[in-house]
């Protein structure tokens, strides 16, 4: 073989050397293209799970939030519905004892000049709390209802129906629409 086609064969020996080298690194470069993707993709799904995951707690934070100021708002919107029933409590035991007080019978006009001051107390106290918001729970030949009586003991008597309020042994009162006692009463069988 002559020189000329010898250098042409180790030409072509050397390019396919070359192209097979170049192969060989363009498979390299593909796989570590292809590792790189893969990691990339891995991170981008790792990174839009915590997103996701992040948008789920903002949400429900900013619902627990919501809910809290609604929940507050109430609670004082019911606080000052009721700011004074603590005070009611207090002063009904004392309506009831004005109240036994004006049932005596009175002997003298002294004692009735007594009586009339009593009843004048007992009157403005009422007023004050009907201003209040309280009010007298009806009992007396009412329908029983346990959501305002309290049946401290069931009675026959003629002429009421059945379930009927006969006798009311202790008033009940209302502050706007919560019961803060109920009517103690006697119920007809």
């Amino acid at each position: 073989m002559d020189e000329k086609t010898m250098n042409q064969e180790n030409d072509q020996q050397e390019q396919v050397d070359n192209d097979s080298i170049k192969e060989q690194e363009g498979k390299e470069t593909n796989e570590e293209d292809y590792n790189q993707n893969s990691e990339l993709n891995e991170q981008l799904e790792k990174l839009e799970s915590e997103k996701q995951e992040l948008q789920d707690k903002l949400l429900r934070t900013q619902a627990d939030f919501d809910n809290f100021r609604r929940r507050t708002q109430m609670e004082k919107e019911s606080d000052l519905k009721y700011k004074s029933q603590e005070l009611v409590t207090e002063i009904l035991p004392a309506l009831d004892n004005f109240e036994r007080a004006l049932q005596t019978e009175v002997h003298g006009e002294g004692a009735q000049g007594f009586v009339d001051g009593v009843k004048m107390v007992y009157d403005q106290l009422h007023q004050a709390l009907e201003k209040a918001g309280v009010e007298e729970i009806q009992a007396e030949n009412e329908q029983f209802d346990p959501n305002v009586h309290q049946a401290v003991m069931q009675v026959q008597e003629e002429g009421y129906d059945s379930n009927q309020i006969v006798n009311v042994l202790q008033k009940g009162y209302k502050l706007k629409d919560r019961v803060i006692r109920p009517a103690m009463v006697q119920v007809n069988e």
